[in-house]
Order: C-alpha cells, then sequence, then structure tokens
C-alpha cells in the first residue's frame, strides 16, 4: 500500500513538473511570437523610412536647379520691361539686342521645364494667380483674369512663382 502511495506521490509531483514546464513552455512560445512581431514592425519601419528617404532624395534631385531659376527670373522680368517700353531710333539696335537676350534666357528655361503660367483672359486659379486687385469689366465674366501684373512661371510640376493678376469682379 505505502509503495502505491508513493508512486501516487511521485506521479502527482512528475504532473506537477510537467504542468509547470508547459506553463514554461507557453511563456517562451508567447515571448517568441511578441519577438516575431516585434521584428516584422521593425522591418515594416525600415522599408517605410527607404521609401520616405528615397522619394525625399527624388524630389531634391528633380528640383535642384528651383533656386537659380527663382532669381532669374527678375531678370526676366526688366528684360520684358525694357522690350516692351518705346525707345528712339537710336536706342532701336540695344533694344534688338536685349530681345536677342531676352529670348535666349526664355529658351534656356523652357528648354529646362520652365513654363509660363498662362493667365489673360482665364479663369482665376488660386493655385497658379495672385489676385493683386478686382475691376469690373461688363464684357467679361466673373472671376476671369483681366490682366497680368506680373508672369509666373513652373518648374517641372511646382509652381515656382504664381502670375500676379487683376481679376473680374
Amino acid at each position: 500500500m505505502e509503495k502505491e502511495n508513493i508512486e501516487t506521490v511521485e506521479t502527482e509531483e512528475k504532473k506537477g513538473k510537467k504542468v509547470k514546464k508547459n506553463k514554461h513552455l507557453e511563456e517562451l512560445e508567447q515571448k517568441v511570437k511578441l519577438l516575431e512581431e516585434e521584428t516584422l514592425r521593425a522591418k515594416a519601419d525600415l522599408i517605410n523610412y527607404r521609401k520616405r528617404k528615397d522619394e525625399e532624395v527624388s524630389n531634391l534631385l528633380k528640383y535642384a536647379n528651383a533656386d537659380i531659376i527663382m532669381s532669374l527670373l527678375p531678370v526676366l522680368d526688366n528684360f520684358e520691361r525694357v522690350i516692351n517700353n518705346e525707345v528712339s531710333d537710336d536706342l532701336k539696335n540695344y533694344l534688338e539686342g536685349f530681345r536677342l537676350i531676352y529670348n535666349q534666357i526664355k529658351d534656356i528655361l523652357a528648354s529646362n521645364d520652365v513654363k509660363e503660367i498662362e493667365a489673360l483672359d482665364k479663369e482665376f486659379d488660386p493655385v497658379y494667380h495672385q489676385s493683386i486687385s478686382m475691376r469690373k469689366d461688363e464684357s467679361k465674366e466673373s472671376g476671369i483674369v483681366l490682366e497680368v501684373y506680373q508672369k509666373g512661371y513652373t518648374y517641372k510640376d511646382k509652381v515656382l512663382r504664381p502670375a500676379m493678376v487683376i481679376i473680374n469682379e
């Protein structure tokens, strides 16, 4: 009888150890699952980080010349002002030289994806136009650009400078 009691106690002790081992194993399995999930999240974060960085570098390269182009636009404006003024016969040769330089600058900008924003007689668009004044013209619809005070330009798909315009009330 004592032998049976001893065996029963031993069996219960083994069961207790098995239960402890099973709990320990379950805990370890949960830790492994958590670590796997953390690893997957870290990989996803790294992939997203790389994508963001690649996009930033791509945009930097795409718009690298924007500052140079922006600094050329006032020069282009000044050439345009000189060309559009009336001059005496003595200055006509100089004016022709200015026209050639002006056209050369415009060609260089155009070859670098700089485009003039068309505004005159177009509907006002706050993305491409900046209203500086309003005027009433009965012959045109409301919101139409009546006059362009300063030309606007885009560089690739980005607005470098909006056109400064006067719009119809």
